[in-house]
C-alpha cells in the first residue's frame, strides 16, 4: 500500500501517561507505510507512556493542534484518554476537523470524545465496552449517537473502532475514507 496517502498529514492525539500502545503504534506503522505524514500531540511534551510501556515522542500541545493542517485527526484510547472525553480544546479540534470537511477518528474510549464534542448525533458509531461496563456505550446514545456493534465503523469521515484488537482494520478503514 505504499505511496496512497503521499502528501496526506494525520495528527494523533493520545495521553500523556496510559494510551493503548497497539492503538497508537499499529495504526501510525499503517499510516507510515501508506506513506502518510504523522504528527503526535498530548497535553505535555517529553515522551508518553502508553500502559504497555512503549514510548512515544510527542511533536506538538492539544492546544496548538490547528487542524486544517491535517487530512485526519484520530484519537486514542486506553485508560489515559479519559482524562480527554470533556476537554474542551479537543472538542473545538473535533468540531474544527468535521467543520472543514476532514475526517475525524476513534478507537477504544476515544469515541466518547466526538460524542461529547456533539458530532455524532445521527452518526453510526461504536465504542468499547465490556459484559460489566457499558457506560460508554450510554455516553454515546445520550449524545445522539447511534450506536453499533461493529469493531470498526465509518460514518463519511467520521471512523470510530471499539478497542485494540481492531487497531489494524481501523487504520485501513481511516486510509480508504482519507485516500
Amino acid at each position: 500500500m505504499p505511496g496512497v496517502l503521499v502528501n496526506k498529514s494525520v495528527a494523533m492525539v493520545i495521553a500523556f501517561r496510559d494510551f493503548r500502545d497497539e492503538e497508537y503504534f499499529i495504526p501510525k506503522r499503517t499510516l507510515e507505510e501508506a506513506d502518510a505524514k504523522i504528527e503526535t500531540f498530548s497535553d505535555s511534551l517529553g515522551q508518553a507512556m502508553g500502559m504497555s510501556g512503549g514510548e512515544a515522542e510527542v511533536d506538538g500541545l492539544i492546544e496548538n493542534l490547528n487542524s486544517k493542517n491535517y487530512d485526519a485527526v484520530l484519537f486514542i484510547g486506553g485508560s489515559g484518554a479519559d482524562d480527554y472525553i470533556d476537554n474542551p480544546a479537543c472538542h473545538k479540534i473535533v468540531r474544527e476537523t468535521i467543520e472543514a470537511g476532514k475526517t475525524v477518528g476513534a478507537i477504544c474510549i476515544a469515541p466518547a470524545i466526538l460524542a461529547k464534542a456533539r458530532v455524532l448525533s445521527g452518526k453510526k458509531a461504536t465504542v468499547w465496552s465490556s459484559a460489566l461496563d457499558k457506560s460508554m456505550v450510554k455516553l454515546l446514545k445520550d449524545c445522539g449517537a447511534v450506536y453499533r456493534s461493529d469493531p470498526v465503523i465509518a460514518d463519511r469521515n467520521i471512523v470510530t473502532a471499539s478497542g485494540p484488537d481492531f487497531a489494524e482494520e481501523f487504520a485501513l478503514k481511516i486510509i480508504e475514507v482519507i485516500k
